[in-house]
């Protein structure tokens, strides 16, 4: 069988959560018996991409930032990648993002993966975000087939944009087990010896509600007596979020935003108290499965895909009250027979979602078209 991956996402990504689940999922294919898998990115500046393990089944020329050119260099590796599809000429074609026009296909099936339906949800906390729906209605509307990495992303997939459920199937993500490094950096050692934290990943704006677990950890006098709230990635607090923080009369010193790599989060995780992961919708959520891949206990919000991820493996809460984001984190801080039962449950959760298992349910939804 041969599969071809198209160039759309690494234009667009650097890094980020398309881009690394592609490149693994492409991996995993390659696997497997009789799977001939390309990914065709002529023009690209994705870091996945360069990654030795890419350079058998990966083919194009990383590129510097391509800002100011980005229309004429987006044209180009599309109209490249075309050229390479029609000789190739695979069996599936699997569009890594959402366009109005396809790539060349002959004959092939198409396949798309749909990740959340974050813009129809919230298209205030993104520019233009009903371009992006056009995009997705018209890529759905030529895909033979749409992956879902989640059942209530499919729900919510068929219920906004009207497909059909057996055009659909449901792929789990699989989870990037990280390694902290040997060698700490002493700005993080200097976090982890102050005092307990309570850690945060990722973005903090719109649906991600950063600002309700901070009011949540204001009103709590012995959380933000006991214990710090550390922000990992997401860039430094702009001038909101600190007048939100000073509002509340907390002491700048406990809310802390640190930047750093894999390595750098892995070690966070494996040290931090709790991870609370309050996001208002997600369409999977891979934090809480990484925190409970490092031993990391687990205190996360019960809507949209998160409960289905982690299961009875995290304290659960709305997202909108701050009352029970308390209550669920001092379920864990305070009993230290509950924190190592998610432990032990959460070390078993995460071993459901590998990216092998990913790999053979979409090789048999391509196997099921053909």
């Amino acid at each position: 069988m041969k599969i071809v991956f198209d160039q759309q996402v690494f234009l667009l990504q650097k890094y980020g959560g398309i881009s690394r689940y592609i490149c693994s999922l492409a991996q995993s294919l390659s696997g497997i018996p009789d799977v001939n898998v390309k990914v065709i990115a002529p023009l690209h500046h994705n870091y996945y991409l360069r990654k030795p393990l890419m350079k058998k089944i990966a083919w194009g020329i990383w590129v510097p930032s391509v800002n100011r050119t980005h229309r004429f260099v987006n044209y180009l590796s599309k109209l490249v990648a075309d050229l390479f599809i029609r000789v190739l000429s695979p069996q599936v074609v699997h569009e890594t993002y959402f366009s109005s026009i396809g790539s060349a296909c002959l004959g092939e099936k198409r396949v798309v993966t749909v990740y959340d339906m974050i813009h129809e949800k919230f298209p205030d906390s993104f520019l233009n975000s009903h371009l992006t729906t056009e995009l997705k209605r018209q890529t759905f509307k030529r895909a033979d087939h749409i992956i879902c990495i989640s059942e209530n992303t499919r729900k919510d997939l068929i219920d906004i944009f009207d497909i059909e459920e057996k055009k659909t199937s449901v792929v789990y993500l699989g989870c990037d087990f990280l390694e902290p490094k040997a060698s700490v950096n002493p700005k993080f050692e200097l976090v982890v010896t102050t005092k307990p934290y309570l850690l945060f990943v990722g973005s903090r704006g719109g649906y991600k509600n950063a600002e309700k677990l901070i009011t949540a950890y204001a009103q709590s006098e012995y959380l933000s007596k006991n214990y710090l709230l550390v922000f990992f990635g997401g860039g430094s607090f702009n001038d909101n979020e600190n007048s939100h923080v000073s509002n509340l009369g907390l002491d700048e010193e406990k809310i802390i935003q640190i930047d750093g790599d894999d390595g750098d989060l892995a070690y966070m995780y494996k040290m931090a108290a709790v991870f609370v992961y309050p996001s208002l919708y997600e369409g999977f959520g891979i934090p809480p499965l990484e925190a409970m891949s490092l031993a990391c206990p687990v205190a996360c919000s019960n809507t949209s895909s998160i409960p289905e991820v982690v299961g009875d493996a995290a304290e659960l809460f709305s997202p909108d009250n701050t009352d029970e984001i308390i209550h669920s984190i001092m379920n864990i801080v305070s009993s230290n027979e509950r924190k190592v039962d998610l432990v032990r449950k959460g070390l078993e959760r995460c071993k459901l979602f590998s990216w092998d298992r990913c790999a053979k349910e979409t090789h048999n939804i391509y196997k099921e078209l053909l």
